[in-house]
């Protein structure tokens, strides 16, 4: 059995050199946030409050748990009074 790591390869961080990267979204915030991942160097990046994309660190990792944490709450106040509403 192979064992495959998280790592990126010489040739994964080449790729990225030459053709650029290709980054695919790993996480939806919120509608306006959101984290990325290259595929092939693993490099991860989020949206800074600017709407630029910017390396994802420990902050922002943690900007972005109480970030999603926060919007959850919100979107499912949102829904409750609409509940409410609909069936009075």
């Amino acid at each position: 059995m192979k064992k495959t790591t998280n790592k990126p390869t010489f040739f994964s961080k080449m790729y990225c050199n030459v053709f650029g990267h290709d980054y695919q979204v790993t996480k939806k915030v919120t509608h306006h946030v959101k984290e990325y991942r290259c595929c092939h160097c693993k490099k991860e990046l989020t949206t800074n409050s600017n709407g630029k994309l910017t390396e994802l660190t420990a902050t922002f990792k943690e900007i972005n748990d109480v970030l999603a944490f926060m919007y959850s709450r919100k979107i499912s106040r949102i829904r409750q009074k609409t509940y409410r509403t609909n069936a009075a």
